[in-house]
């Protein structure tokens, strides 16, 4: 992904995370360094340790751009959606297209998670699950409290359940190595988590 070598220092910060998601979707994210970053943008090690001056800033810079990106899709599903359910697949799906877009975020989260050592960019991407959780436990209440969902459901684990389902898609997804998988075959396995808290198919 070549650049222009004379691009403000906003700019250059968004390429360089934008080239790191685009070299993770090829590659196992902890091989990447810092002179991959920087040949797959064109640039000298140099002008990228001016915008960044280790690979773990690096790092920090594109999970929160993940947070803000993923987020993002996630809120304008759930403020389009009628009703909570349809939130919930509205979440579900938006979050399902953010991953087949950029195949290499799940295997950075992953890969970030399993550093035993709680890092700036762990902590980001711990407070990007709890934002996330956050709106789907939100939305399940929602559709309990209207009675669309059971009422005797215990939203905590509803929740677990929510993400749980999701990851387990993507881990298939990355096993198989088809990201456009994911789409064929994420309205199925909604509908059955739908089912499994009392909301019947969506």
């Amino acid at each position: 992904m070549p650049v222009r070598h004379h691009l403000p220092a906003d700019e250059r910060r968004t390429a360089t995370v934008e080239a790191v998601v685009e070299l993770a979707a090829k590659q196992n994210p902890s091989d990447i360094t810092t002179a991959a970053i920087a040949q797959h943008m064109g640039l000298t090690q140099g002008a990228l340790f001016r915008h960044f001056p280790t690979k773990d800033a690096v790092m920090q810079a594109v999970m929160a751009w993940v947070t803000d990106r993923l987020l993002g899709r996630v809120d304008e599903a759930i403020a389009n959606a009628p009703t909570p359910v349809a939130g919930l697949e509205a979440a579900f799906m938006a979050h399902v297209d953010f991953v087949v877009r950029h195949p290499g975020v799940p295997r950075m989260l992953f890969g970030e998670l399993q550093r035993p050592a709680a890092t700036p960019t762990k902590k980001v991407v711990k407070a990007l699950l709890q934002q996330y959780a956050k709106r789907v436990a939100t939305l399940l209440a929602a559709g309990k409290a209207q009675g669309a969902l059971d009422a005797k459901l215990d939203v905590d684990a509803a929740t677990i359940a929510f993400v749980g389902t999701f990851q387990g898609l993507v881990m298939r997804t990355l096993l198989v190595g088809t990201p456009s998988l994911m789409r064929r075959e994420a309205g199925a396995v909604f509908a059955i988590y739908l089912r499994g808290i009392g909301g019947g198919t969506p």
